[in-house]
């Protein structure tokens, strides 16, 4: 019979539907029945594309055995860490404090209360590596609960005080330059020069220190900041991490060299990884960024969005039991897919050899130039190039009538927003009509799915939204939102995002402290109130506040928004001068907040060629630090961005206005001349 997780949306929590164990989802059942029965909670937490959350669940969860033990001594509750990240924030700085280390699956132990007294990550079936089994870790928790209590108490206590205690950030600080300098020094000590990236194996992609690097680039104009932007995002192109028959990005890479990935594919990591090579595009023109943008977001389109407009969370890195073993290939399946001709160049191009790179099989890289390669069958690059392509449709085919990898079909607020603002950016860079369509079809479907009755809400599965939304959410909307405005200068998107804004303020804001909190004021009470101050895989919620309340603040003219901005990182000062690693996206809000503020008004009629004109300036050009605005002629300039009060055409063309706080430079009506005023002329 299946267990409580039945009733879930969670692909994470269903797939665990069917074990022995006695589940509970996370809510007020398990919790008042702990405290009843006076019973210690195992909390076991983790995610639908998670490996070793599988294994864990095969080896021990699936288990008669184990399940007993689980049944008799625990009211055991799962959690999918992607719905309630408050819940996976709290509990994660837990087993850190008490580990030094944290990952999932995560195995925490807590009192009625929900405190925790004991926790790991993985624990195996049988001793192995000095670690106990499962089954022993169990019996002996169970035994410190029954006859050590006081013991027990002691140590959930001491965990409760620390928890309490949380980061403390100091007094305010200085806000300088100094600050972002020291921000792309520290990368520059840790990159490596061969294979891009920063440190060693494991190698993440971390998108948000590209970003740091060309906005340092564009601010200083030293061409070493672009030069590792650019060198790291290639190596990450021709590597296995990126998928050369389906594009997009798996999670990480287990090597330097970027070429055995994790093979799990996450919808967060594909939205910034989209926007990073976006800004390269535009900050190089180079073409190969501009091919990983379209091909990633044509993986999103063609495999992660749903019928409604909402993209998916994840894929699975596992099919038929066997991690990779959807994306790998022999030389033989190569030339049966493509004809033996075509199959030697292809098989040359993508690295794939008899005795294969993982496994026996062969993950598709590009490990030498393609005029290398060329030259070695005695052909022509472009000859070459040309049946790379014809290949990689009919590679996509046949890989499509393999056993696919597990999707996590929900919808999750804050990783649609990211997804939704890589689009909007892909639409008026690369001009796509088809991106800017999705885009405003995901906004659509956020809005009126979850945001039903004014509340934002966290998480979307059949029909049903469930589970209020966090600040990350907002706070990653309404920024979203800013872009999708900046893209089709819809005024409603804009009142969307300011409307957000006024919520974060309201709800998560502790104008005592400096900053937010992840909860609102009247979420569900945990043993400690979050407040996730690092950016991780994603922004934090007090970066994403940040940065979006920056970019409302500059085209609503609403100083408060600017204020809080302000109070922000003047209290995360310190920290983001000792450790600017690990604020990536907080480092970016303050170098939007130091530059000098531009905005550009445009007024004239989208589509028609002299706006459009003025628009291709705009959009070409990597500004990171500017606003844009747009009023039609024929309609009147709204309150809700003063930027465009007064703003008319010029002897009756289509005028674009460059300003600094609302002052505006003479306008101009050239695209040249555009250009000129936005220091871009001759890039």
């Amino acid at each position: 019979m299946p267990n409580r997780l039945a009733d879930e949306t969670s692909p994470y929590l269903l797939q665990h539907r069917d074990n022995p164990v006695d589940w509970y989802p996370w809510g007020p059942e398990a919790l008042e029945r702990a405290r009843a029965e006076d019973r210690p909670i195992l909390l076991s937490v983790g995610y639908s594309a998670c490996h070793w959350c599988h294994v864990m669940e095969h080896e021990s969860f699936e288990d008669p055995r184990t399940a007993a033990l689980m049944n008799e001594h625990f009211v055991n509750i799962k959690v999918d860490r992607e719905e309630r990240p408050d819940i996976d924030s709290v509990y994660m700085a837990a087993v850190q404090g008490m580990t030094g280390h944290g990952g999932w699956p995560m195995t925490v132990f807590l009192t009625p209360d929900g405190t925790p007294f004991y926790g790991g990550t993985y624990y195996p079936p049988e001793p192995r590596h000095g670690m106990p089994s499962f089954r022993q870790l169990l019996a002996a928790l169970a035994d410190a609960w029954n006859a050590r209590r006081a013991e027990v108490d002691q140590s959930a206590a001491e965990i409760r005080r620390t928890l309490r205690q949380g980061i403390a950030t100091g007094a305010t600080g200085a806000l300088s330059t100094s600050i972002l300098d020291r921000a792309a020094h520290h990368l520059a000590t840790r990159f490596d020069p061969r294979w891009g990236g920063f440190g060693g194996a494991p190698k993440f992609p971390q998108p948000m220190t590209i970003e740091v690097l060309l906005r340092h680039w564009k601010r200083t104009a030293g061409p070493e900041a672009l030069q590792m932007a650019a060198h790291t995002l290639r190596r990450m192109h021709a590597g296995g991490m990126y998928d050369h028959v389906g594009g997009g990005f798996a999670r990480y890479s287990v090597d330097a060299e970027w070429l055995v990935p994790h093979f799990e594919k996450m919808l967060y990591d594909n939205a910034l990884l989209a926007q990073a090579y976006i800004h390269a595009y535009q900050a190089t023109g180079d073409p190969e960024f501009r091919q990983v943008v379209e091909a990633t977001l044509g993986f999103v389109l063609r495999e992660m969005t749903g019928p409604e407009g909402g993209f998916y969370s994840s894929l699975d890195a596992d099919s038929e039991g066997e991690e990779g073993k959807f994306y790998v290939w022999s030389p033989d399946e190569i030339d049966a897919v493509v004809g033996p001709e075509d199959g030697a160049l292809v098989r040359a191009y993508f690295g794939v050899t008899e005795a294969g790179n993982f496994e026996g099989r062969n993950i598709l890289h590009t490990p030498r130039d393609p005029v290398e390669v060329a030259a070695d069958a005695g052909i022509a690059a472009g000859e070459l190039m040309e049946a790379v392509e014809r290949a990689r449709p009919r590679l996509y085919e046949a890989r499509a009538a393999r056993v696919w990898p597990g999707r996590d079909d929900k919808v999750l607020t804050s990783w649609n927003a990211m997804m939704l603002h890589a689009f909007a950016e892909a639409a008026r860079v690369l001009d796509r009509p088809d991106y800017r369509e999705a885009a405003e079809r995901a906004a659509e479907f956020i809005l009126r799915a979850l945001r039903p009755d004014g509340a934002l809400l966290r998480s979307y599965k059949d029909g049903r939204a469930r589970i209020g939304a966090f600040l990350e959410d907002h706070a990653l909307l309404a920024d979203a939102l800013v872009a999708l405005y900046e893209t089709t200068f819809d005024p409603r998107w804009l009142r969307e995002a300011r409307a957000l804004g006024e919520q974060m303020l309201e709800r998560f804001w502790e104008d005592g402290e400096g900053m937010f909190y992840d909860t609102a004021r009247d979420a569900e009470t945990l043993v400690v109130r979050p407040r996730d101050l690092f950016d991780n895989a994603t922004p934090s919620g007090n970066s994403a506040a940040t940065l979006a309340l920056l970019r409302l603040a500059e085209l609503t003219g609403e100083e408060r928004f600017r204020a809080v901005a302000e109070r922000v990182l003047a209290s995360f000062a310190d920290p983001l001068a000792r450790f600017p690693g690990a604020f990536s996206h907080l480092v970016t809000a303050l170098d939007r907040f130091l530059a000098p503020p531009q905005e550009v008004a445009i007024v004239g009629t989208p589509g028609e060629p002299a706006t459009e004109a003025l628009l291709r300036v705009l959009r070409g050009a990597y500004l990171p630090n500017t606003a844009v605005a747009l009023r039609r002629p024929d309609e009147d300039a709204t309150e809700l961005v003063p930027l465009l009060q007064g703003r008319t055409l010029v002897d009756g063309r289509p005028a674009a206005y460059v300003c600094e706080r609302f002052a505006c430079q003479r306008p101009v009506t050239a695209p040249e001349d555009l250009a000129w005023q936005l220091g871009v002329a001759g890039e």
